[in-house]
């Protein structure tokens, strides 16, 4: 039975500290057909970033109609700002053979995953979706990675620390899930998740 690979819209979540970024930026490095999904945002760019490269940068009234036009997978306010992802811009991608990689915290995923319950099975993310959630080995061990960064004050710590655990009681929501002890280990299971859905029967 020959196998053929199927694009991904692959979406991962983790809490802060768990190792998520290091792990999709190495997926991104090493795999060329997977793309990073870009953005839509109603903040201001920031140092050298780019619109269209790292985010589409839009104003609230445009925002705001795309989110009335249903042209959003998801969306959410952070920090005061609206942040969104644009179902033409993953139709696009996983259309031509590109998976798509979504790095969102775990709102972001539900909305994803109720989306994709609801369109039809010959929908192109109906069979592609997978979504993944990376854990610390413990609530301790991730306290000393975000002290070891020493970028936050305490409070922002323990605040970052009490927003895991609301994060990590909606882990078995997720069809994966990878604890992030090693991150060798935890890349190449990451890998492996990925292989086993991207190969499909042909027959």
């Amino acid at each position: 039975m020959k196998k053929k690979l199927k694009p991904l819209l692959i979406v991962i979540s983790a809490p802060s500290g768990a190792g998520k970024s290091t792990l999709c930026s190495r997926l991104l490095t090493e795999f060329n057909h997977i793309i990073y999904s870009i953005s839509c945002t109603t903040r201001a760019p920031r140092g050298a970033e780019i619109d269209g490269k790292d985010y589409f940068f839009l104003n609230d009234d445009v925002f705001d109609r795309r989110v009335q036009e249903g042209a959003f997978l998801e969306h959410a306010v952070v920090h005061g700002y609206k942040y969104g992802t644009l179902k033409l811009t993953v139709y696009g991608e996983l259309s031509i053979g590109k998976s798509v990689l979504m790095d969102i915290d775990v709102q972001g995923a539900a909305q994803i995953r109720e989306y994709v319950s609801k369109v039809p099975a010959d929908d192109l993310l109906k069979n592609s979706f997978v979504d993944i959630f990376i854990l610390p080995p413990s609530i301790n061990v991730l306290k000393e990675r975000l002290k070891g960064r020493a970028e936050d004050a305490d409070e922002i710590i323990e605040q970052r620390l009490k927003n895991a655990e609301m994060e990590m009681a909606d882990r078995n929501l997720f069809k994966h899930q990878i604890v992030n002890d090693k991150v060798d280990k935890a890349y190449a299971e990451l890998v492996s998740i990925l292989d086993g859905e991207k190969s499909a029967a042909t027959g």
